[in-house]
Formats: C-alpha cells, sequence, structure tokens
C-alpha cells in the first residue's frame, strides 16, 4: 500500500504559507503541521525564562525542558501548540516572539530537536507541513515541494494588516524592517539556511487570492501525485 504523500510548504515569512498550507490540507484530508510553531514555542520558553537567544550551554539544557504537542482546537477547525500542558497558540503569535525566533532558530541544537520531532510526525506520510527548510532538509523526498515568495512591501502590508486585526498596531516601516531583518537571518544562517530546494516550484502570490492560491496548489498537487503513481 502505498505512503500516504507529504506535501512541504517553504518561503519567507508573512507569504502566507500557514494559511495555505491549512486550507491544502483540509481539501486533500491531510494532516496539518505548521513546524514554524514548534520555533516559535522555543522561543517564547526562551524568553520567559530570560535565556539569550545564541548557541549557549545554556540554551542547549534548556531544550529538555520543553515539551512541545499540537491539539486539536475546541471546534476542532484547527492544530493548536501547547507547550509542557499549556496553551500557548496565542502567546507565539505576538510581535515580541516574532521578533526573536529567527535567531532562536538559527541554534543548531534547536534546530537538530525539532526536525528530529517534525520527521518522526511525517513517518506514516499523509501531512501537509511549512517552513524553512521542510522540502530541503526535513522531508527531501516530499512528494510535492512549493517555495512561496511575494513582494516585500505586501508581504509587510499583509502582516500589519494581521497585527492590527489582533489589536497591535505597528508601522509598516517597522515590519517592513523586521522582515527584512528576518530574512537576512534565516537565509544566511550557516544550519539549513531558507532556500528553494531543486525540484521545487515557485509560487508568487503578491497578486493572488486565497481562492486562488488554493486553486493553484491543488492543480500542482494532482499533477504530482499523478505523475508518481
Amino acid at each position: 500500500m502505498k505512503k500516504a504523500p507529504i506535501i512541504a510548504l517553504d518561503g519567507y515569512s508573512a507569504c502566507g504559507k500557514s494559511t495555505l498550507a491549512k486550507e491544502l490540507a483540509q481539501a486533500l484530508g491531510l494532516i496539518y503541521v505548521d513546524s514554524g510553531a514548534m520555533y516559535r514555542g522555543v522561543t517564547l520558553y526562551f524568553l520567559q525564562n530570560h535565556i539569550d537567544p545564541k548557541p549557549s550551554p545554556e540554551a542547549t539544557s534548556a531544550l529538555a525542558s520543553i515539551h512541545l504537542a499540537f491539539r486539536k482546537s475546541l471546534d476542532g477547525a484547527a492544530n493548536e501548540l501547547w507547550m509542557n500542558g499549556i496553551r500557548i497558540e496565542d502567546e507565539i503569535r505576538g510581535p515580541t516572539v516574532s521578533s526573536m525566533v529567527s535567531p532562536v532558530a538559527a541554534i543548531p541544537e534547536v534546530r537538530r530537536k525539532l526536525i528530529e520531532e517534525q520527521r518522526l510526525m511525517g513517518a506514516q506520510g499523509g501531512l501537509v507541513m511549512d517552513g524553512r527548510d521542510i522540502g530541503t532538509h526535513v522531508f527531501p523526498d516530499a512528494d510535492v515541494k512549493i517555495f512561496m515568495t511575494a513582494d516585500p512591501l505586501i508581504r509587510a502590508k499583509r502582516r500589519t494588516e494581521e497585527l492590527r486585526m489582533k489589536g497591535e498596531h505597528w508601522r509598516l516601516e517597522a515590519v517592513l524592517q523586521n522582515l527584512a531583518e528576518r530574512d537576512h537571518i534565516d537565509t544566511t544562517r550557516k544550519d539549513q539556511p531558507l532556500r528553494q530546494a531543486d525540484d521545487a516550484v515557485v509560487l508568487d502570490n503578491s497578486n493572488l487570492t486565497r481562492k486562488e492560491q488554493l486553486e493553484w496548489a491543488l492543480r500542482l498537487v494532482e499533477q504530482r501525485l499523478r505523475v508518481g503513481d
């Protein structure tokens, strides 16, 4: 019996990776895993416990105290992240965690721990996972790989509006600068930097609606899975 497919979505911050991955998983009846949420969970723990976001014995030892798990929301519509038995889905989405997650994600020991957990999640296939190194490192043999990008200013406007909807008001220029800093860290880090996998298909959604990008992705998945049969 053929293993259920693995679909990997990689790309820059504020490109809508999680939105597309969730909708794709729902449309295909697959499990959705937000790898970025896991890095955000570790970042939150570091912030709460005043741990410097850089490689150190303190950072490494802290990992043993971090236990992450995804659980269904009360309405069953989404997977939410819990850490050490506490729901942290809202806390990890704030600007403070957003501004620190890239340095934490660049710590080799953090990456090794979370990549191991992500591979265990995908051992049986049947999932859609988004992040920075899913198609290049976590699942290099994924059945479908998508690399998402968009114009930086459009990304900043989307993130600013997302924050505004949460009651947080940030200047567009500050958000644009934050995204530029994250892009630099993500693409230049030593361990598994953000890059397009050789066999990934680029999706520039600068001028696409959510419906249009989902339709695009579904067509791609159908084509790739048909070829793989």
